[in-house]
């Protein structure tokens, strides 16, 4: 990565391309080292699920491709330019070498130093590649002149190993191979009354590799690839939420291995994200997170605690795997204890799901986040309908075999084959108390039960979380029968 970014004023859209990058980052490095940060671990030795290109020759092996499309619509309005950043990982192979007493270097599987332990092991060294191109100049034919071609050379660096006191006890070597690649931008402006254009990018792997599996082209390839886009003074349009007139447009659009969504700041609308996965419009990192963890299927609460409690040759042996995973190591053992009290959970915002009639309610109490409405009383499901003013009033009772099923009544839990749900078979033949009898938004009846033989089943009570099953799925019961 050459290019240097200046300082912004506020407000501008280079400000605007920082705060995405930092959403940018996180699809970047997205599983790029997981926990336990170590390279021996089964979990670091399939590496690079997302957004990965790779040479044409070798997307017959592995099921991976060459090639990325991104479709969005803009409104042009007042904007003439496109400014398009293309990010990926490329991967440099690393491996170890110890010098020996005749000081020739032989390559081993490890070197165990005081403070860590450098193994063999695959690192990501961003790339960046910038487009600026007049909106004018990316139509019809002329827009073949505005492809860019990048050419990432083979290349070998050595990195010496000392000990405390300077003495030379090995070295790393990292080796990139080739990598070459194209971003092709092409506008087309749409017919019909709306001034509408859809702005379609390219992105490809070049690069000539023989053929091979995976491992093989891997440092061909190019890793976590996305882009953002920007149009200063334009608008880009929602794929997720489009305005109504443009839904037509939008399903004709043909995004293949990218989701793009806006970025940056909520109130801006002429920077895209797109990304290998599928993100939310105006992506933003939570303000809880102390700092880049790179498994986001964990939650940072757990992962945190559980990388405190590694080995401490499993931390040395970390934090020589990759700087990034040294980096994670440090930060859990350097994180106060106020930022980690901080990690068990967050309540971004509550609205009022139901409004029930009457005087207005009492300020909640301390068990209640303000803004929200709690029902009163102990027993009512976490969502209750029957007090929900927009949802059809439902009986109390339903008739099952004659006999009339509702709040107090005991039933048999009888679930046929067409529920999915494995854990509903596991519960055929118990018995359960019906707590009540509710409707879903659709209209459909249910019982809401507790099972009998549950001992959480007066914390289930006190909490409204009850299970959930059709008429059809449970069968009164009767006391006589055993």
């Amino acid at each position: 990565m050459t290019d240097l970014d200046l300082p912004a004023p506020p407000g501008t859209l280079d400000e605007a391309l920082d705060q995405a990058r930092k959403v940018a980052d996180a699809v970047l490095f997205e599983g790029y080292v997981l926990y336990p940060y170590r390279a021996s671990s089964a979990k670091n030795r399939l590496r690079w699920q997302f957004g990965v290109l790779v040479p044409p020759s070798c997307t017959a092996e592995g099921g991976e491709y060459a090639e990325q499309r991104t479709d969005v619509l803009l409104e042009p309005r007042t904007a003439d330019r496109l400014h398009a950043e293309l990010r990926f990982l490329h991967v440099r192979r690393r491996t170890v070498e110890r010098l020996g007493p005749d000081g020739t270097y032989t390559e081993v599987p490890e070197l165990e130093l005081p403070d860590r332990v450098l193994v063999p092991w695959d690192e990501g060294h961003e790339e960046r590649v910038r487009l600026h191109a007049p909106l004018a100049e990316l139509t019809g034919e002329q827009a073949h002149t505005r492809t860019v071609t990048f050419d990432l050379p083979p290349a070998v660096d050595h990195e010496p190993v000392l000990d405390g006191e300077g003495r030379t006890l090995g070295r790393l070597v990292r080796r990139r191979a080739r990598l070459t690649g194209e971003i092709r931008p092409y506008v087309e402006q749409l017919p019909g009354p709306y001034r509408v254009s859809r702005l379609t990018v390219t992105v490809r792997n070049t690069t000539e590799a023989p053929p091979g599996d995976r491992t093989a082209a891997l440092p061909h390839s190019m890793i976590g690839t996305h882009l953002l886009l920007a149009a200063e003074g334009g608008r880009f349009l929602s794929l997720t939420d489009p305005p109504e007139w443009a839904r037509p447009a939008v399903a004709r659009l043909r995004n293949e291995h990218t989701w793009p969504v806006p970025a940056g700041p909520a109130d801006r609308e002429d920077l895209v994200l797109s990304s290998p996965i599928i993100l939310e419009d105006h992506p933003v990192l939570a303000e809880e997170s102390p700092g880049p963890l790179y498994d986001a299927t964990e939650i940072d609460e757990i992962l945190s605690l559980r990388t405190a409690a590694l080995t401490e040759r499993e931390k040395r042996e970390a934090r020589g795997t990759d700087e990034r995973a040294a980096e994670v190591i440090d930060l859990v053992d350097s994180m106060p204890d106020a930022v980690r009290e901080r990690l068990h959970g967050a309540i971004r915002g509550l609205r009022e799901a139901t409004e029930p009639p009457g005087p207005p309610a009492e300020p909640p109490g301390p068990s209640a986040a303000p803004g929200l409405t709690l029902p009163e009383g102990p027993g009512h499901p976490w969502w209750d309908p029957q007090q929900d003013p927009e949802a059809a009033d439902a009986p109390t009772t339903i008739p099952l075999e004659g006999v009339a099923v509702g709040r107090g009544s005991r039933v048999l839990l009888t679930p046929g084959a067409r529920r999915t749900d494995a854990q509903d078979t596991f519960l055929r033949g118990c018995r359960a108390t019906v707590e009540a009898v509710v409707t879903d938004l659709d209209g459909e009846l249910h019982l809401a039960v507790v099972l009998d033989d549950d001992p959480g089943g007066d914390i289930r009570r006190g909490q409204g979380r009850f299970l959930y099953f059709k008429s059809d799925e449970v069968a009164p019961l009767r006391e006589e029968e055993p």
